[in-house]
């Protein structure tokens, strides 16, 4: 029996004309994402019903159901509006097998698409990227085994776990470390059905490709994790989970750029600036 070919879910936002907040889900099934056929996507219903959140605006002229749409004509946004953002702590390797398997809340507020800039206050501190296999969950989960926790997945997205390393020393819940504005860029899109066992992981920092490592280097792996998570609490459709960095990263500051990579997916292109909310009057 043939595996089904994986697909490319995204949510994106038309570039002109368009509502503030105006976004649909397009698909694509092309298996070379770089060719022609990779470039028209196609208008169809959320992967996420019941999600109020992750639905898609009225349909307009070029934008109904089954339309193809162009990827010059729009923008990808973070794949999802998830209710609860969550990252692994300490999962690399056998140490952190070792442990017993620890999760950290990222704020939903912290997410941001591609091209979205990365915000530093002048504060902040050291602060690096972490380039992440991330799973997108497709519906309400709870009590997951290791044998049915596949079918709560909707497919991946690389996700950037940025983290104020100063913070962490002082922030025992690592919250102001891990939840400021803007510190979760997720994208471009979700691939479904995509063998996460052993998938390449890097950052490309300024043009300077750091060393990689894999999905196989992480210590719990996805099944795993979507066990632990969902012994505790319901995952809602759209929730984003960050797996775990096993790879090398440097320090961020303004005027650098970041690509996250994750073979199978793609790249996650985020510049990195000061914060604009430190321009604003008091």
């Amino acid at each position: 029996m043939t595996s089904p070919l994986p697909r490319r879910i995204a949510r994106v936002r038309p570039t002109s004309p368009h509502a503030p907040d105006e976004q649909f889900f397009v698909a694509n099934d092309a298996r070379d994402f770089d060719s022609a056929a990779g470039t028209q996507w196609t208008v169809v219903v959320s992967p996420f019903p019941g999600s109020r959140a992750n639905a898609n605006s009225p349909a307009r002229e070029g934008w109904g159901l089954g339309d193809v749409v162009s990827q010059d004509s729009f923008a990808f946004l973070a794949p999802s509006v998830p209710v609860n953002v969550l990252g692994m702590a300490h999962n690399t390797g056998q140490p952190g097998r070792d442990l017993p398997p620890q999760a950290f809340h990222k704020a939903a507020s912290s997410v941001i698409g591609p091209g979205e800039a990365i915000q530093l206050s002048s504060t902040v501190g050291y602060v690096d990227p972490e380039a992440e296999l991330t799973v997108v969950v497709a519906r309400a989960a709870r009590g997951l085994t290791l044998e049915t926790a596949r079918s709560a997945i909707l497919g991946y997205t690389i996700g950037n776990d940025v983290s104020a390393r100063d913070l962490q020393k002082t922030d025992e819940l690592w919250i102001s470390a891990k939840s400021q504005d803007t510190f979760t860029p997720v994208g471009p899109w979700i691939v479904t059905d995509l063998d996460a066992s052993n998938l390449e992981i890097g950052i490309v920092h300024n043009g300077h490709a750091l060393r990689t490592a894999g999905s196989a280097d992480l210590g719990w792996n996805v099944a795993e994790i979507m066990v632990y998570l969902t012994s505790f609490m319901t995952l809602q459709p759209g929730d984003l989970v960050l797996s775990g960095f096993p790879a090398e990263c440097a320090r961020i500051q303004p005027g650098d750029t970041v690509v996250c990579r994750v073979e199978g997916i793609g790249e996650l292109h985020n510049p990195v600036t000061g914060a604009s909310w430190e321009d604003l009057p008091a």
